[in-house]
């Protein structure tokens, strides 16, 4: 009898601390209705001009959040079938799991397993640490309990779904798509549905990119749970596991494999305006301006020259950059010759000087000063006066051109499309080197520029997005808008928190963008950059700095600015890249493929330009007398054309008698 009491006290005891312990467990218990309002972290994502991902931006956790109906139904199946076969049967937690977990444990003398429902690993991802005790257990049986008399299965699924981790950084069922199949979580097909499925288990055992075998061997057992349950039939099971996966090893990168300087770019542009927290956390859908097409184009075009002529012209570097100039949009980026092994962009951070690219500044000067391209200017061996110092103690500067030789009287146009030295300085001189600085300013210009007659070789260094963004506004009649990387950026709840409204500016007169545009499309066709013509109007310049330390060439047509550069980081002089023209090459490359969907576009003609035969030793109108190769077409300004005959060549009976109604033509019919 006193032992019958021994144990009932004993019991009655046991119960006391089992039912404090419960309700201990109970009061601690968070409270189940924040789930309502629980925000889990999500990714940044960042799609292309066509909508299209290019990568997403996470710390600790890379998710995306999608509802239920946008959930492929094989994989609702299919997690439900590998983590909790009783899902749609029990109250949060299932008893014969539980029943089977104590047997198996109690076997092994260790807790090796789990017996957890999908509402109880909600319950702990949620709410609880993943230490393996009995008072975890018990606080996530509790919850999972309280969850089930608050929500519906549906809802719980698609928590769960969000929530679940999938390996190497990818949570959610959403995030685990993009990061296997690169396709939505609604598009899943059977086959990629079991073989995510079954990573839940064990993401760093069962991930494809882990072991494929593992991986396949995982899918297997999904596959034949869900024929156990009735959830396929043995025909879908097989034709399923025989279906050759797409997996996409690439979207491992953290920058993504199609633009990674782009979306580097972007990601520091991001973090400026938001900060790390939003950026990382806060699920904004970011809409960039990059064209996919054209990405793929100039990725393949920098690559290409870096590996067959890079060895041979001493270059190790390339960058390409394009714009769409009619709204300041970024449609390309390449900013080196690999981001895994340098993350510098050479398109942004990188300061070069541009050589003869810059040229076209003092040209447009001139131009908006009322010089015409027809005005001549002596290319001959001169002496200039420069500011001393201690690698010039003397003063004095004597430049030469590119190939050591001189033309005498040359035209403004003809000096441009030749890329000639001379003749550029003394106009820098003519114009003034304020005006050239405050044109280039205006066009769009912001390194610093040192006013000496040297700028007008381009001894200034600029980066390629300021030159490359300055050259659009000739392409777009005078009208300048600041490159633009960002369209669009919505929060998670759908608001628009950033839209891009830019208005242009008219930096410059239409007709003085008409007239150098029309100078410019002589270097493709006539000059320097003939290497680099493509079968529609484009307009260009090259340049080469000292040294052969850089090479450029930036060209436009109404619809898209490029600027391509090839180099060194190191600063060593490259070989032969002009001679044998790499960059117009590679300009022409890029632009053929960019524009081989694009309509035709043709750039507004110049107005009141007037066409002459002048004389280039005097700069007048020709006579019968003036020899042949001294002679040219060019085009004037009405105030600014020549107005008598030449007064240097007299009668010689060795000319050919020319007709008076060649020494001047009338407008040209195209509305020149």
């Amino acid at each position: 009898m006193k032992s019958s009491k021994e144990i009932i006290v004993i019991f009655l005891f046991l119960l006391a601390v089992f039912s404090g312990l419960f309700i201990q467990i109970l009061l601690s218990l968070p409270k189940v209705d924040t789930l309502e309002t629980y925000v889990p972290s999500e990714a940044t994502t960042l799609f292309s001009d066509d909508n299209k991902p290019l990568a997403r931006f996470h710390q600790e956790e890379n998710r995306r959040i999608v509802s239920l109906p946008y959930m492929s139904p094989f994989i609702k199946k299919a997690a439900v079938s590998i983590e909790d076969e009783r899902f749609y049967l029990h109250h949060g937690v299932d008893p014969r799991g539980i029943l089977r977990a104590i047997f198996s444990n109690l076997l092994k003398g260790r807790i090796s397993e789990g017996a957890s429902t999908i509402t109880q690993q909600l319950a702990r991802n949620l709410f609880l640490t993943r230490k393996k005790t009995v008072i975890r257990k018990l606080a996530e049986a509790l919850l999972a309990f309280q969850i089930e008399r608050r929500f519906t299965k549906q809802e719980i699924l698609e928590y769960y779904l969000n929530q679940i981790y999938f390996g190497h950084n990818a949570y959610g069922i959403e995030s685990a798509s993009y990061l296997y199949f690169d396709k939505h979580a609604k598009d899943l097909t059977l086959a990629e549905s079991a073989m995510i499925a079954g990573i839940i288990e064990g993401p760093e055992i069962y991930s494809p990119y882990k072991s494929l075998k593992l991986a396949k061997a995982r899918q297997k057992i999904v596959l034949a749970k869900m024929i156990d349950l009735k959830m396929i039939s043995r025909q879908q099971a097989q034709m399923a596991y025989n279906e050759p996966l797409n997996i996409h090893p690439e979207n491992l990168k953290k920058f993504g494999n199609l633009a990674p300087y782009f979306v580097n770019y972007i990601f520091q542009e991001l973090i400026e305006n938001f900060g790390e927290e939003v950026v990382n956390k806060g699920g904004l859908r970011v809409y960039t301006t990059l064209d996919t097409d054209m990405q793929v184009a100039a990725q393949d075009t920098v690559t290409y020259f870096i590996e067959k002529e890079g060895l041979t012209y001493k270059f190790s570097q390339a960058s390409l950059l394009a714009i769409d100039p009619r709204n300041g949009y970024i449609k390309a980026m390449v900013g080196g010759a690999d981001f895994e092994k340098s993350q510098f962009n050479r398109t942004i951070q990188s300061k070069r000087q541009p050589g003869s690219a810059f040229k076209p500044f003092v040209y447009v000067t001139a131009i908006e000063k009322g010089i015409s391209p027809g005005s001549t200017i002596n290319d001959e061996l001169t002496t200039f006066d420069v500011f001393r110092n201690r690698w010039n103690p003397y003063g004095k500067w004597i430049p030469q051109n590119f190939n050591g030789k001189f033309n005498g009287n040359v035209t403004l146009q003809y000096a441009l499309e030749k890329s000639l030295n001379i003749p550029a300085i003394k106009l820098l001189e003519k114009v003034g080197i304020s005006s050239v600085v405050s044109m280039a300013k205006r066009l769009g210009i912001k390194s610093h520029l040192t006013p000496s007659l040297s700028l007008a070789l381009g001894a200034s260094e600029v980066s390629m997005l300021e030159i490359t963004s300055a050259f659009g506004v000739f392409a777009n009649k005078g009208i300048k808008y600041e490159p633009v990387a960002i369209s669009k950026i919505v929060d998670r709840n759908g608001n628009v928190i950033f839209q891009n409204e830019q208005q242009g500016k008219q930096s410059i007169d239409q007709n003085v963008a008409a007239v150098i545009t029309f100078m410019m499309q002589r270097v493709l066709s006539n000059g320097t950059g003939v290497q680099g013509q493509i079968s529609r109007p484009a307009a260009a310049k090259t340049g080469t700095s000292q040294d052969f330390k850089d090479a450029w060439l930036i060209g436009f047509t109404p619809q898209l600015v490029a600027g391509v550069w090839v180099g060194n980081d190191d600063n060593t002089p490259m070989k032969g890249v002009a001679e044998v023209a790499v960059c117009p090459r590679m300009w022409k490359n890029f632009m053929t493929k960019a524009l081989e969907y694009q309509p035709v576009l043709k750039f507004d003609p110049p107005n009141g330009l007037y066409s002459y035969n002048i004389c280039l030793d005097s700069g007048l109108l020709i006579t019968p007398y003036c020899p042949k190769t001294r002679t040219t077409n060019a085009w004037f300004f009405e105030n600014d054309a020549p107005k008598s005959d030449c007064n240097l060549h007299k009668f010689n009976t060795l000319n050919n008698i020319e007709e008076d109604d060649e020494r001047k033509e009338d407008k040209n019919e195209e509305g020149y």
